[in-house]
């Protein structure tokens, strides 16, 4: 199913999104009218302040029937105040324009009303003149604000826009709009097609009036002398439809959204058993953002979430949610979507799209968190996707993540399909660069040795292992030790921070200065330390031992592939070093470990 087909079935299951032709939108204020078509009193402010911000509620408005940029189009019965009243703090010659175009569209459709608010409203328009707003106390925060209209009779429940006879003449306003028909590319019916289609709202860093999937604002964008959205017929209520249901999945406060590097990331179910789908829903954000996980979620959630990030490998047949009473039903029969869209000027890009049955994702959720495993983990809990991006990035600031690397790697994630060959020299670059090797690095490169090499890499220390890059970064982590146990730990600068680079990436140029070194700082640790200074020998020799004496211990550059054992390599000794000192820390203070 296409991205468009599938989020068009998905608006007709939701329950609070607009009708056909309406669209939720701020609105600033309320203008309540007496029945002789003048104000009743001040008009009402209906915004609240949200971080120093004042805002509006959403309300279900008739939607534009234009993006309005240059042109000049008016919306019915609310609009901004340069429309609905002629004032503005922006001074313009098109204020004028814009307030007249009002007045004459609304008189034109409301002529032949028999309607007692519309023709209350009609007067509103034969009385007003935007000189009566100078020197209200309500002037200046009304401006620029979007307006709606009210009678004074039952302005607490009805806005004039939501009357009866309201709709019916919005409907024939509908209909008066110039098209052509075609064959709807989504429904397959033919139908009234969409020039341009609705906007879409609430991307990152897309243009705040909001951006389009489907748009050709262009004479070079015209295929065979078709103009506009003639070029890919969907019907208007197919185009309505689908950016709807978007626009409602894209909201902050929806449920169904999730940050992916650059990349504004929504999600959906389908499935016959409603239970079932919000379940889905519920279990996908936790997936990749495990920390975002209410407090109070759901019990079913936090078990599938806790067998996943455990590694139980029978989760694609028993879910073990509420002893399997929604087991089947989660794992065949729920379709789930997953799409994620990043800004580029006036449109959308597609970074990927995702469908398949939910069991699917979840065997494919579960071999990304077998493929990230390693020993010792990340100290705080699972990290989320999230936190391993940030690993990727200068600073480790969400603005400097590699945009693709984000999009490519959750679709692999996904998919299940090979990982992005840029996540591994990414993560060597920026290990490089600041020389920290810790778990979240490490394991990234384990995943992509795992996935894209079919390599059998160690989760843990592995004292057999004979991969000269994992057995180079073990030496070099003993190398390393070797410098910290001789001159302590307030060393200005360790062989890490000066050699870890050079080391990793050439080590014939390394190493054999680094063996020279090592000889010193033994012969102080046999001074101070008898026991240790023979550990660390025999662990050195043990290493050596691993390499084959019958080829060059030290090679004259590694590729990325060793890198990253080598960055395996030195982490698990590294690890192996810290968790023996803090054993002997606890042992000493009378502490025990679990």
């Amino acid at each position: 199913m296409s991205i468009l087909a599938s989020l068009t079935r998905a608006y007709t299951r939701l329950k609070d999104v607009p009708p056909f032709g309406y669209s939720k939108l701020e609105v600033g204020f309320c203008i309540v009218l007496r029945p002789d078509g003048q104000l009743a009193f001040d008009p009402i402010d209906l915004r609240t302040t949200n971080k120093k911000r004042a805002v509006g509620p959403k309300k279900i408005l008739p939607t534009p029937l234009v993006q309005r940029t240059s042109g000049i189009k008016p919306n019915f019965l609310w609009d901004k105040t340069s429309y609905s009243l002629g004032i503005s703090s922006k001074e313009s010659d098109r204020i004028g324009e814009q307030h007249h175009e009002f007045v004459s569209f609304h008189k034109k459709w409301l002529a032949d009303t028999n309607d007692d608010g519309l023709i209350v409203f009609r007067r509103f328009l034969d009385w007003w003149r935007p000189d009566f707003a100078k020197g209200q106390k309500w002037e200046s925060e009304i401006k620029d604000q979007n307006v709606v209209f009210a009678l004074v009779e039952n302005y607490h429940s009805e806005y004039l826009h939501e009357r009866d006879a309201a709709r019916e003449v919005w409907d024939r306003i509908l209909l008066s709009e110039e098209t052509i028909e075609h064959v709807c590319l989504v429904t397959g019916q033919r139908d009234r097609i969409a020039l341009s289609h609705p906007p879409i709202k609430n991307v990152d860093n897309a243009q705040s009036s909001g951006a389009f999937i489907v748009s050709f604002n262009d004479d070079a964008y015209r295929s065979y002398g078709h103009g506009a959205g003639d070029n890919a017929p969907v019907s208007e209520k197919a185009a309505f439809q689908y950016t709807a249901a978007l626009n409602h999945f894209l909201a902050n406060d929806s449920g169904h959204r999730l940050k992916i590097g650059d990349a504004s990331t929504v999600f959906w179910a389908d499935a016959e058993d409603a239970e079932a789908a919000l379940l889905a829903e519920a279990v996908f954000p936790a997936l990749f953002d495990p920390s975002d996980t209410e407090a109070g979620a759901r019990d079913d959630v936090k078990i599938l979430l806790e067998r996943l990030q455990r590694g139980d490998q029978d989760i694609g047949d028993d879910l073990a949610l509420r002893a399997g009473e929604l087991a089947e039903k989660v794992r065949k029969g729920v379709r789930f979507y997953v799409l994620g869209l990043a800004p580029n000027a006036a449109r959308l890009s597609i970074r990927f799209y995702y469908e398949s049955d939910f069991g699917d994702l979840l065997r494919n959720y579960q071999r990304f968190v077998d493929d990230m495993r390693i020993e010792p983990p990340w100290y705080d809990g699972f990290p989320s996707l999230y936190r391993y991006l940030l690993e990727t990035a200068v600073l480790r600031k969400k603005d400097n993540v590699p945009p693709n690397l984000a999009g490519e790697w959750m679709r692999s994630i996904l998919n299940g399909t090979l990982y992005p060959i840029s996540l591994l020299s990414t993560v060597l670059m920026r290990i490089r660069a600041d020389g920290e090797v810790n778990a979240l690095r490490v394991s990234m490169l384990k995943a992509v040795l795992t996935r894209n090499f079919k390599m059998e890499v160690p989760v843990a220390l592995d004292p057999n292992e004979r991969d000269k890059g994992y057995v180079l970064g073990r030496l070099f982590a003993v190398y390393e030790e070797m410098q910290r146990a001789a001159l302590g730990d307030r060393v200005n600068a360790t062989i890490k921070d000066k050699f870890y680079a050079a080391a990793s990436s050439t080590p014939g140029r390394v190493f054999p200065i680094l063996e020279n070194g090592s000889t010193n700082h033994l012969a102080k640790i046999r001074k101070v330390n008898y026991g240790r200074f023979f550990n660390l020998q025999k662990l050195q020799e043990e290493i050596m031992d691993l390499l084959d004496p019958a080829d060059e211990p030290y090679p004259a550059y590694f590729s990325a592939r060793e890198q990253a054992m080598f960055g395996l390599g030195y982490h698990h000794q590294h690890s192996a070093f810290r968790a023996r000192k803090n054993t002997q820390t606890e042992a000493f203070s009378g502490e025990t470990s679990e």
